[in-house]
């Protein structure tokens, strides 16, 4: 039944696909739908964007697991998007064209700056990608379970690889509008289906808030050993054990939105800077009723399945708890909901990628900023969304089904805030800013998140051998990346370029003067 209601949505969106392909005409109607989204439209497309696997399964699975320490990425996702709100989705409209690189080639040296943006662009995208990817193959391996012939192994290999060939056709042939779509019937579903398993939830304990909370307070977490009661299922430390780990994910979700790829690249698809901050605003209220249904369903797993029931996969609480209360056909709904999530997350995150690749690196970089012939830029998106789709799909079987996908999608904001965010800022708010700082920050935000990750106890050398403490890096590896961007500043001096177009800039990404006519080429 899952999978039929699965099928019925690809249908529906591959129908999309089609038409938006007969309307793709040019780069700009590839790459940012023509600007021609709405604020209400684009809102739903970026919560359906923001609202991934990581947010449906991952956090409700992490809630039901950890209480307390789970319901801390709720909040972080949230507010994150203050940061996008208040700080860069004005400027980034106004200033660039297609990508997030487009702003700092605005007033630096565009080449270096380009491939290196486009290097964390890719970085950053593939992180999130083999999230979502291991999401979709967790969901196969539960709705394969009692087929005969689906072995586990094979359950989770398909359904990675459907996904993976499902997001190639969305952007090679669809391109953003059709993404853009999917994103917000996607969006709906999620929703819909959010909401009525959260009144599902408060109906178990008669519409009361009181008994819903009370029952929480009664769970106790145990040891390994099941004897020992360890503490309250509502109190923090469950897995954060180290304090440090709390504000280290803290600031990795709330600065990392601001530096992802495929929410910056959202705000390219409308037609001016107002119509960016409605849609922020809008995005706003429909990611906010989203994360506050995860503590419904995230706790209620907790209290009616039990926190130790979802181990050793907490992905699958919410779509258990589903099956729990509304039957088969609620479950075969939530699960057909997971995957339209996972298949319009990666699409956002392909089209991002490919963007950079084919506009930054392609036409910027090789190619001087001159297309070598008319749709060239295009056919090169194309085909890198191919590579990065097939890369995707290879490294999340390599790394399998038990891995936490909201636990990956944190390292990948920390990447994002740790790598791209000190460029953005500096670029739009700081005169003295040069390029040389921008390949500081963009380069070593880039290589400090990354080797702290694979030094920390989630990393090569595992827990034991573990040189740095945190799992999530943000804590340290977000200054460095600040610290990385003054440091190359001052060594690379006044840049009479870059302070000269400064004022011209700053005036641009407040105002929108000039913006329509460099959009319109």
């Amino acid at each position: 039944m899952a999978i039929a209601m699965f099928l019925l949505f690809v249908v529906a969106t591959l129908a999309i696909t089609f038409i938006s392909a007969r309307k793709n005409t040019g780069s700009s109607a590839y790459f940012a739908a023509g600007r021609s989204i709405t604020a209400w439209q684009n809102g739903l497309a970026v919560a359906g964007d923001y609202m991934s696997a990581a947010s449906f399964l991952g956090i409700a699975g992490m809630i039901a697991c950890f209480g307390f320490d789970g319901f801390m990425y709720s909040v972080g996702f949230l507010v994150a998007y203050l940061t996008v709100l208040y700080v860069v989705a004005e400027p980034l409209r106004n200033s660039g064209k297609y990508t997030m690189a487009d702003v700092l080639a605005y007033r630096l040296k565009p080449r270096p700056v380009r491939a290196m943006a486009s290097l964390n662009t890719l970085s950053v995208s593939l992180f999130y990608m083999i999230a979502q990817m291991v999401g979709a193959g967790v969901l196969i391996q539960k709705l394969m379970h009692d087929v005969p012939f689906m072995q586990e192994t094979l359950g989770y290999n398909l359904s990675v690889c459907s996904v993976g060939v499902m997001m190639i056709i969305y952007v090679v042939f669809g391109g953003m509008l059709a993404t853009t779509w999917v994103q917000i019937i996607k969006a709906i579903l999620l929703l819909s289906g959010s909401l009525f398993l959260s009144v599902l939830v408060l109906r178990k304990f008669d519409y009361s808030f009181v008994n819903f909370f009370d029952a929480i307070t009664q769970i106790k977490m145990t040891a390994a050993d099941g004897q020992q009661v360890v503490k309250n299922f509502l109190d923090p430390g469950m897995k954060f054990k180290n304090p440090w780990e709390s504000v280290s994910l803290g600031a990795a979700l709330l600065f990392g939105t601001a530096g992802l790829p495929h929410i910056l690249i959202r705000f390219y698809t409308v037609p001016d800077a107002k119509t960016a901050r409605s849609s922020v605003v809008w995005a706003m209220w429909i990611i906010g009723g989203f994360y506050i249904m995860t503590t419904f369903f995230g706790f209620g797993a907790a209290a009616l399945i039990g926190p130790d029931v979802t181990n050793p996969n907490p992905n699958m609480s919410a779509p258990m708890l589903a099956q729990l209360l509304g039957g088969e056909l609620f479950f075969a709904f939530i699960c057909a909901v997971a995957f339209a999530t996972i298949l319009a997350v990666v699409a956002g995150l392909t089209i991002s990628a490919s963007t950079s690749f084919a506009h930054d690196f392609y036409s910027n970089v090789i190619h001087h900023g001159k297309e070598p012939k008319p749709g060239m830029e295009v056919k090169v998106a194309r085909i890198t969304a191919f590579s990065v789709g097939a890369l995707s799909i290879v490294l999340a079987i390599l790394l399998g089904p038990k891995v936490n996908v909201a636990f990956l999608v944190g390292l990948a904001f920390a990447v994002a805030a740790s790598a791209n965010l000190p460029a953005i800022i500096f670029s739009v708010f700081w005169k003295r800013f040069n390029t040389t700082g921008a390949l500081f920050g963009l380069g070593g935000g880039l290589v400090a998140s990354l080797g702290l990750i694979l030094l920390s106890p989630v990393g090569i050398l595992g827990k034991e051998g573990a040189i740095f403490p945190l799992e999530n890096p943000g804590i340290v590896s977000i200054p460095l990346g600040f610290l990385f961007a003054i440091i190359g500043t001052m060594l690379g001096g006044h840049e009479a370029n870059a302070e000269a177009k400064f004022d011209e800039l700053s005036v641009r990404s407040h105002t929108g003067l000039g913006a329509e006519k460099a959009s319109s080429h």
